[in-house]
């Protein structure tokens, strides 16, 4: 499908991609033809070897306000059949950036909410400007955050989830932060530097290694310590140190060189 001007997609030389939403005039509210757009976006970066991190971006004032006014407008005559497909193609959405293999970023400023908070929870980590203000507002119009639930339930916890669900209160960017949904919350002027910072962290990593870390985290989270795990770590740690990427990494630091996958020389502390 032809990708609509309200998403901008870019990788550069680095293997950097950035997506980044583009309707600043509608705070980036977003509806079926962008959750299309996006899923299309985040598959086709998931399956480039060649992307090692994505940035998920937007323009304007807003990350997103969530829901457009004209889709919220259609959905009033949906019928059940019409609601479950349109929370499908939501859900598929979430579910392709929450599983993507690369590392995600999220630069949020301004109004994140409904949706919003979800993209934000979908991704691995997220920075946040300190204009950043936050809702779940879904329950201010007799609606629940459904879709988006598990993810958001998985990023601030059970707790704070049940508070913010059921009010639809807005909190401010700090509150975001000790919840653990945003890691930093940096001065606006800021947001794209310490993005890059991160980025920068990322790149000086193994590829691969990053990647199998990130998906260490999947199937070890909320398991059981048992006996069964402990060898399921073990046999991860046995079939990592004998890949190429271990070998020239541990070489290198032994050498005290840096590793091939960094682009310059510098020595890099481990």
């Amino acid at each position: 499908m032809n990708q609509p001007d309200t998403i901008l997609t870019s990788i550069d030389a680095r293997g950097v991609a950035t997506v980044t939403l583009n309707n600043p005039e509608k705070h980036n509210a977003f509806d079926d033809v962008l959750i299309q757009a996006l899923t299309q976006s985040f598959e086709d970066i998931a399956n480039n070897d060649d992307v090692r991190v994505m940035i998920l971006a937007s323009n304007g004032r807003s990350f997103s306000a969530g829901a457009d006014l004209g889709w919220m407008k259609r959905m009033v005559n949906y019928s059940y059949d019409d609601n479950l497909q349109d929370a499908r193609e939501l859900a598929r959405m979430l579910k392709t950036l929450a599983e993507m293999p690369q590392p995600t970023i999220a630069a949020v400023q301004g109004a994140t909410f409904g949706g919003a908070v979800g993209l934000v929870s979908c991704c691995d980590m997220a920075l946040a400007s300190e204009r950043a203000v936050f809702s779940l507002s879904e329950v201010r119009i007799g609606l629940i955050p459904a879709t988006i639930g598990p993810y958001v339930v998985r990023a601030i916890g059970e707790r704070a989830s049940r508070r913010y669900f059921m009010t639809g209160e807005r909190f401010r960017a700090n509150t975001a932060y000790h919840l653990g949904l945003v890691a930093d919350v940096v001065a606006p002027e800021d947001l794209d530097s310490a993005v890059q910072n991160e980025v920068n962290s990322i790149l000086a990593c193994g590829p691969q290694a990053v990647r199998a870390a990130k998906n260490l985290v999947n199937e070890i989270g909320g398991k059981a310590i048992d006996d069964k795990l402990i060898e399921y770590t073990c046999e991860r740690i046995a079939t990592i140190r004998a890949s190429d990427e271990a070998q020239e990494g541990l070489g290198a630091f032994l050498e005290k060189r840096s590793p091939a996958w960094l682009q310059n020389e510098d020595d890099t502390n481990v």
